[in-house]
């Protein structure tokens, strides 16, 4: 259907593509990536015909048509959210303008509806409004002026337009950036059956693992194509860049041997001319590059590190929480503690974002306390959080802006080179960056100076894969507590360490991280479990379902239909209730118990591992071999002992959880 040949394209002095070659077939689904400004974009613009290549040819096959969603910004006129949708051609769009703009009379009017009915309009507009509702729409939404709407609510109605188009190429250029958790589930069902072709370009690795069939990467201004999806990408690319590797590895050392030789006997006249056969040898030769490694050098950056807090970090006291008439919260209790790495995940609505804002102290609660710990300070990263940049500071400038004394400019640089700005890029002023780098560098800044309770809305919206890595390393390493945000499934797997499910104003905590969530929840979908509701109950036995809950309390407060017990039987259930009630108090308090002190021995462990570490590091073992033998047979041993006191800490604090909610049931 479409195909790439030879395709060379340069944009002020800078090769993007290189004699770069693509087909693509009916039925494909492929996924485009690279790192920011690899060309991803140039290259659907030259797919389009926005932009004309500077060598080979972009041919299409007779007849096929194809759809385009831009990244930021479509435009949009006087139309409706419902007309924008049915906008599906040029002609079908000024039948419509005409439509709404004139009398049910007149001959204009009669001749757009003469279009409207050839086109299938009443069909299509049943199929606009179907997909509307599944791109979170409401129907009240439907004939609402599309120009009244925000960015991203645009860009869905444009989406709406593409999906009731069906051409047979969709070309989409990051489009879960504007989607809600329940939005993008719908769209990628969607997608999966469509009856196109898709190229699309995302940083969700998640939504290409579901979706694409092949993918295409832009490295060095060649096309790569890589069959499955991008799970599979990422193992063969490890695959060809070990085979690459060794490759140039050889290569430079037939060079060296051949330079080596060459330099030896270059003035002697006997071998003079061997030598220069040596010399044009390697002259001859198709040099080969040395593999791309820079994004893999991220983990080896040392983050700095928060002071160390108490261990109740902050707590949640009686807090009732409402915007207007809708409640949200009350009588919440929360309490986290040091060290924790927590997902809140639950439907959209749910008050996710709310508790993230009164944890930071950002919203100040109707009623109720919030009370920080011993050292704690708080900070609070979402979106749009980097409209604080100063505009006329330089990246490096701004990065520097009330770090901590002592931090120098190296570790500055170092830490922005790991978030992608790397070499002159520190140089740029804040004012010309992208919403995408100016996330990043407001990452930079937090991080250069990181407080030890961090709570983070959509941490990695905007951000490339590679900036993601970047993040996920910098916190990986993070010693503070952090709760989060985030509907990037990847992301979550290789942060959480547990999981609190919000629904209806209550809390349900998991001590596991995400795939012990989804296990306990019995979720059949990653992405899906994010948003479930009240339905999802941790399947340990400590969880009353919302339902049952429900009925129980309807049939405590029913008056009695028939003839009840007598009350010699009230009695006698009342002291059962109340001997179960104190058996299990005295269960949780020992659970509490028990907890405490298996925390105390993971301290201490923890505590003499470091100190064991630092011994190892010393000047000591290096000048005395069995003193640094015993202290690493000692190392041994505690990192064998932290480990299963850590497993009991983990066992111990998921029975505590599920006893709490029982006694709060």
């Amino acid at each position: 259907m479409l195909t790439l040949s030879q395709v060379t394209k340069s944009f002020n002095g800078r090769t993007l593509f290189e004699e770069a070659s693509l087909q693509l077939n009916r039925g494909d689904r492929i996924g485009l990536v690279g790192p920011n400004g690899a060309g991803k974009s140039t290259l659907l613009a030259v797919i389009l015909g926005r932009e004309q290549p500077d060598g080979g040819s972009v041919v299409w096959e007779r007849g096929a048509n194809y759809g385009y969603l831009p990244q930021e910004s479509a435009a949009v006129g006087n139309e409706t959210v419902l007309q924008l949708a049915c906008a599906v051609s040029t002609e079908m769009a000024a039948a419509l303008k005409v439509l709404a703009e004139t009398s049910d009379d007149s001959e204009e009017h009669h001749a757009a509806l003469e279009v409207f009915a050839d086109n299938d309009g009443w069909q299509l507009e049943a199929r606009a409004k179907q997909i509307l509702k599944g791109l979170a729409f409401r129907e009240t939404d439907f004939d609402r002026p599309a120009r009244t709407l925000s960015g991203g609510w645009v860009m869905r109605a444009h989406l709406a337009r593409l999906l009731v188009q069906q051409p047979d190429l969709l070309l989409l250029d990051e489009p879960t950036n504007h989607l809600d958790l329940e939005s993008l589930g719908w769209f990628q069902e969607h997608l999966r059956t469509y009856r196109g072709a898709i190229l699309v370009i995302s940083h969700d690795r998640e939504f290409l693992n579901r979706l694409v069939s092949s993918v295409v990467e832009i490295s060095r201004g060649r096309l790569y194509r890589y069959r499955g999806n991008y799970e599979d990408y990422l193992g063969q690319k490890d695959a060809r860049a070990e085979q690459q590797l060794a490759a140039y590895k050889n290569q430079q050392k037939e060079i060296q041997s051949l330079q080596a030789f060459a330099d030896r006997f270059r003035a002697k006249a006997s071998k003079a001319s061997q030598a220069q056969s040596k010399l044009k040898q390697i002259d001859r030769m198709d040099k080969l590059e040395a593999p791309e490694g820079a994004e893999r050098t991220v983990g080896q950056f040392r983050f700095p590190q928060p002071q160390r807090s108490g261990q109740r970090v902050v707590v949640l006291k009686d807090v009732d929480q409402a915007y207007g008439e809708l409640v949200v919260y009350r009588g919440l209790q929360f309490q986290a503690e040091r060290g924790q790495k927590t997902v809140l995940v639950g439907p959209n609505g749910a008050g996710k974002s709310t508790l993230l804002k009164l944890l930071a102290g950002v919203l100040q609660p109707v009623a109720g306390e919030r009370e920080l710990g011993h050292q704690v300070r708080a900070g609070y990263f979402a979106q749009h959080r980097h409209e604080m940049l100063r505009s006329d500071a330089t990246v490096l400038e701004a990065a520097m802006d009330g770090a901590p004394h002592g931090v120098s400019e190296q570790t500055a640089r170092s830490l922005c080179g790991a978030f992608l700005f790397r070499g002159d890029d520190v140089f740029k002023p804040v004012a010309v960056l992208s919403g995408g780098e100016k996330t990043r560098l407001g990452l930079v800044k937090m991080l250069l100076d990181p407080p030890n309770l961090l709570l983070m809305d959509e941490p990695t919206t905007h951000l490339d894969m590679a900036s993601i890595d970047a993040l996920i390393g910098a916190l990986s390493q993070y010693e503070g507590t952090l709760l989060f945000i985030s509907h990037d499934v990847h992301f979550i797997r290789s942060i959480a360490s547990t999981v609190l499910h919000i629904s209806a104003g209550k809390l349900v905590p998991y001590a596991g991280n995400y795939d012990y969530y989804l296990e306990k929840t019995k979720a059949t979908n990653a992405r899906a479990a994010l948003v479930a509701g009240e339905g999802l109950s941790d399947k340990r036995g400590g969880v009353v379902a919302p339902v049952a809950k429900a009925a129980n309390a309807a049939a405590a407060a029913a008056p009695e239909a028939v003839a009840g017990p007598g009350m010699k039987e009230v009695r006698e259930a009342r002291k059962r209730d109340s001997a179960e009630r104190a058996a299990r108090s005295k269960t949780l308090r020992d659970k509490q118990k028990a907890l405490a002190a298996a925390e105390a021995e993971v301290m201490a462990l923890e505590g003499k591992q470091a100190e064991l570490t630092a011994a190892l590091e010393g000047p000591e073992p290096y000048q005395n071999p069995s003193l640094a033998l015993q202290l690493n047979r000692d190392l041994m041993r505690v990192q064998q002992a932290l480990a299963v006191a850590t497993a009991t800490w983990d066992a111990l604090a998921a029975e505590v959880g599920v006893l709490e909610v029982e006694s709060e049931a």
